[in-house]
């Protein structure tokens, strides 16, 4: 067997959307030991039962970090069979890679057990392990569609966020001007405020402290009925901009059927370009499924409107 032709079993099982046997295997095998890794730190967390099973949570870690390394370094070497970096040399193609989101998660997912050989191992490196549950992101197509809407809204978010900002700060001052006699040990200053404006404009309110001077509370009824407003704005922006994504995909999906259903079936060739155009618009497999199903029905019905002798159309012959 050729290197090439072990390279392209590699890229395969390793690729999600391939369908394969191996690929079904090595990607559950994945999956199990993410889901495996995040309940143990879950676990290890309550002290009791850190102290009483601290042996196989160490096992968990060495056996997943391994795992997870070999995964990391099988998906750089392969990635130039990859058809968004195939037109780039090898090294480029890894390079480029390796900048991309999943491949950081895919590191960061294994750098916090490394480093804790040389360095102290901090609380701060024991949260990081917490990064392999972005590792599931990879498998779920709505969580692709999410993260490229986050991408096309981002401009839409910063000003979101330039805006609130801007009444945080104005929240915090007023509240301190208000406030600052009344309740020096909360509103002191500006800074102190911040808390207090924080919690006002998220409307999360959990009443630790709150203004208690005339002018301090109409100052207050304001920022809340502003922050009701602007709070809703990013999850507006978000599910606008999903359902947009989402149809989108859909629609660009049944485009490319209708195209391949002309001549009324789907040779191969069609069927590799259907699942790219799948695997490039996020959809799964349930969806290309459905979309397809609905275009078979459609020439169907097509079909028994018109006759098959002259073509003419059978909707007002009865």
């Amino acid at each position: 067997m050729t290197s090439n032709k072990v390279n392209q079993i590699l890229f395969n099982a390793l690729t999600p959307s391939n369908g394969g046997r191996l690929s079904k295997i090595v990607n559950g095998i994945i999956i199990s030991t993410i889901l495996i890794t995040v309940v143990s730190i879950i676990l290890e967390s309550e002290p009791s039962i850190r102290i009483q099973y601290s042996h196989w949570f160490y096992c968990i870690e060495i056996g997943s970090t391994l795992l997870f390394t070999l995964e990391y370094i099988a998906r750089l070497y392969v990635i130039p069979l990859d058809k968004e970096y195939c037109h780039l040399s090898p090294f480029k193609a890894r390079l480029k890679y390796a900048t991309s989101f999943f491949s950081v998660i895919d590191l960061l997912a294994i750098i916090p057990f490394i480093v804790s050989f040389f360095f102290v191992d901090l609380r701060i490196l024991r949260l990081l392990r917490l990064v392999r549950i972005f590792k599931l992101t990879r498998y779920n197509t709505a969580m692709n569609t999410l993260l490229s809407v986050i991408k096309q809204e981002a401009n839409a978010f910063l000003s979101v966020i330039f805006i609130l900002m801007i009444i945080l700060v104005i929240a915090a001052s007023g509240v301190y001007y208000f406030e600052r006699t009344a309740q020096p040990e909360h509103f002191g200053s500006i800074l102190k405020s911040m808390w207090w404006a924080m919690v006002t404009l998220t409307t999360v309110g959990y009443g630790d402290v709150f203004p208690i001077t005339p002018m301090g509370k109409l100052f207050s009824s304001v920022i809340m009925v502003m922050g009701i407003g602007l709070v809703a704005l990013p999850a507006g922006i978000l599910a606008s901009g999903f359902s947009d994504k989402l149809h989108k995909n859909q629609d660009q999906y049944r485009k490319a059927v209708k195209i391949s259903l002309r001549d009324g079936k789907i040779s191969k060739i069609e069927r590799e370009l259907l699942k790219d155009i799948q695997l490039k618009n996020n959809l799964s497999d349930e969806e290309a499924e459905d979309i397809e199903r609905m275009e078979y029905q459609r020439i169907e019905e097509e079909h028994y409107k018109h006759c098959p002798h002259c073509g003419k159309s059978l909707e007002h012959q009865f």
